[in-house]
């Protein structure tokens, strides 16, 4: 491997790309698990408790695709535009779902 590629992956801008998908990968992956448990717990046609139940496990199977997409993303700033896309979709559908009554 010639020394200016092994080099490259140890300068700040490598290390600023691994750790902004990092944090997208995790902080974005908890909010967008969040919100979409919200969301589907809101707009679910079912009783309560069943809506609830079954919005978590659908969040459980959201969180590791967010991260996924964090790092499959062409560019850092990609993978935190997506998550963020993401997260306001789903923070705009629990808005307008409204309370539960």
């Amino acid at each position: 491997m010639p020394t200016s590629r092994r080099n490259a992956r140890h300068g700040w801008p490598y290390r600023a790309n691994v750790a902004l998908r990092t944090i997208a990968g995790t902080a974005g992956a908890y909010g967008v698990a969040a919100l979409a448990a919200a969301a589907l717990s809101r707009t679910l046609p079912m009783a309560r408790v069943e809506a609830v139940t079954i919005a978590t496990m659908i969040a459980y199977l959201v969180a590791p695709a967010v991260t996924i997409w964090a790092f499959l993303a062409r560019g850092p700033w990609r993978a935190v535009a997506g998550v963020l896309l993401a997260a306001l979709l789903l923070g705009g559908v629990a808005w307008m779902a409204g309370q539960p009554t």
